[in-house]
């Protein structure tokens, strides 16, 4: 019989642990405006593509001019970090208490970003959640590639150890490519949170097994999957 238990638990930030109210769509529309470009053309793009890696964004955006793009992609995460810097970010209700419960069961908790890693360390030091997971990974951490691929899922495996078997992790995130991501990796649980960017819909077109009102829910969706 195969051992269902949920012993990694890779979460995402922005959305579903983190709830920074707008802040992408606004960091992406000062970084737009920094480099004279219309962000209301991109807008839309953006929106589809939450939980992507932001360099990617551009690039696609930028039609890959990689030199655009990347100066884009820093022109964000300055805007980004100074959003943080005016204090407008704040935990999602019981995010830090659930996983701290998880981790009290016994269960290695990553976190995971689509932000480089400058920003994620800014965001971490702004809740003061530096200690609050066992590890903390970005799309640089996993060879490069963010979300949709699964990479950041599987490094969080590797470098953790906590499973032989993808299937017994559960993958948490608020975006389309969050589900993708955790999908591809093969986890056992792929949950969709509503506290972020995209719909109940949306995450079940993209291969969620559960989908929760936030990731405080998780603890419980786990424990009824292992039964």
């Amino acid at each position: 019989m195969t051992d269902r238990r949920q012993n990694l638990i890779v979460l995402d930030m922005a959305g579903t642990t983190v709830a920074d109210d707008g802040l992408v769509e606004r960091a992406f529309t000062a970084a737009a405006e920094r480099l004279g470009e219309d962000p209301a053309t991109m807008i839309d793009h953006v929106r589809a593509t939450m939980g992507e890696s932001k360099i990617s964004v551009f690039r696609h955006l930028l039609g890959g001019d990689e030199t655009r793009a990347r100066q884009a992609n820093l022109a964000f995460e300055e805007a980004y970090g100074e959003l943080v810097s005016e204090g407008l970010i704040a935990p999602v209700p019981g995010a830090a208490e659930t996983i701290g419960e998880l981790r009290d069961q016994g269960r290695t908790v990553v976190l995971t970003t689509g932000f480089a890693r400058v920003t994620q360390d800014a965001i971490l030091d702004a809740l003061g959640w530096r200690d609050l997971a066992d590890l903390t990974l970005c799309p640089a951490d996993a060879g490069g590639r963010g979300r949709p691929y699964p990479d950041m899922v599987l490094t969080a495996l590797l470098r953790t150890g906590a499973v032989d078997d993808v299937r017994r992790a559960a993958v948490a995130g608020d975006t389309s490519y969050d589900m993708l991501s955790g999908v591809r990796a093969g986890a056992g649980i792929v949950a969709g949170v509503l506290t972020g960017a995209h719909t109940r819909p949306a995450l079940t077109a993209h291969g969620a097994t559960h989908v929760l009102g936030s990731v405080a829910e998780l603890p419980a969706a786990i424990r009824e999957y292992e039964s």
